[in-house]
């Protein structure tokens, strides 16, 4: 697995949002686009925008993945 640093993403927004349709959980830290995604581990996938910093992750079959999981995930966090 690949280190993923997440102490450099400055000014954010966090945002957790689950998908039960798909059962996927999506936490993003920034709105920027997507330039890369890459897979860390099975199911776990990494976003990163142009310059290479972490903006998001998405964990595929998040219910089975997570222990004591809540289908209920609707979260929004600032650092301004």
């Amino acid at each position: 697995m690949l280190p993923v640093n997440l102490e450099n993403i400055g000014s954010y927004q966090m945002k957790a949002k689950y998908d039960a349709e798909v059962d996927v959980l999506t936490i993003t830290w920034h709105d920027t686009p997507v330039e890369e995604s890459e897979a860390i581990s099975p199911g776990v996938i990494v976003d990163y925008d142009q310059a290479g910093n972490v903006i998001g992750i998405e964990i595929l079959n998040a219910s089975r993945k997570i222990e004591n999981f809540s289908p209920n995930v609707q979260v929004a966090i600032s650092s301004r």
